[in-house]
């Protein structure tokens, strides 16, 4: 019986090395691929940084990587302050079926493509200009359903009797909310807004969709899609490596107060 259980678990080291592997490695290799000397995308010939300079010099990618830091930020300050008003109001009325969590976290299970037309047919029918503003309208319908259930795990384990208390000692909602609830909450909070800053940078097919025409409103992402037409290059990996970095930041961020959240 021992025996059996030791070579079963050693399959399942085997099979999840594998899975690591395929998911992994081609990753590992764009991030050397970047710093490749050589012009050959695909053949290392020397260990360089050139192409990261070269970068800084390229002004369509400067000017994309400013109209995702836009994007980014100010979606996720929208959204994170939507997201944490809509958790708390549904966790004091404790009086939602499954029709209400449905409707809240549609935009999560919705595909990308799905939302990004639905989104395309509502700002076409308000006759708005595509640009910045409507990518960051949509980037706020994506990201407010994450922030909500961030929050919401938390406000799980919230003890409300502490705002009850501090309304009977004559604090105001607002008060209550800033000296009392948003203490007990922030670093979920801060998760929330972590993981829509995360979603926002990678996000393409909306930014897509909803960018509109000219290189005013056009996304890392989208540049990216739009160089990769024309064939891969070091400057392509060391752009994607850059913007892999950050997600992966933002994410392991995000995902150790999820943690701390989970444990208390």
């Amino acid at each position: 019986m021992a025996e059996r259980s030791l070579a079963t678990r050693r399959t399942l080291r085997l099979v999840l090395g594998l899975v690591f592997a395929f998911l992994y490695i081609p990753i590992a290799v764009l991030v050397a691929l970047s710093f490749n000397k050589g012009g050959l995308p695909t053949a290392w010939s020397g260990f360089s940084l050139k192409w990261y300079a070269s970068l800084a010099g390229n002004s369509a990618i400067l000017s994309a990587g400013l109209n995702t830091l836009i994007v980014a930020l100010v979606s996720t300050a929208t959204a994170t302050l939507l997201g944490t008003l809509l958790a708390i109001g549904v966790e004091m009325r404790r009086r939602h079926g499954k029709a209400l969590e449905a409707l809240i976290f549609a935009p999560m299970i919705i595909p990308d493509i799905v939302l990004a037309i639905a989104l395309l047919s509502f700002f076409s029918m308000l006759n708005l200009t595509m640009g910045l503003h409507t990518i960051i309208l949509a980037h706020v319908v994506f990201n407010l359903a994450f922030v909500c259930s961030v929050v919401r795990a938390r406000l799980k384990s919230f003890d409300w009797s502490i705002v009850e208390a501090s309304a009977d000692l004559g604090a105001s909602a607002l008060t209550t909310f800033r000296r009392v609830t948003l203490p007990v909450i922030l670093p979920a909070v801060i998760a929330g807004a972590l993981l829509a800053f995360t979603l926002s940078v990678d996000e393409f097919i909306i930014a897509f969709f909803t960018a509109g025409a000219g290189r005013a409103s056009t996304t890392l992402p989208m540049q990216i899609y739009s160089m990769i037409r024309f064939g891969i290059t070091p400057e392509i990996n060391a752009l994607a490596t850059i913007v892999m970095a950050v997600s992966i930041t933002a994410l392991t961020l995000s995902q150790r107060l999820n943690r701390g959240i989970i444990g208390q």
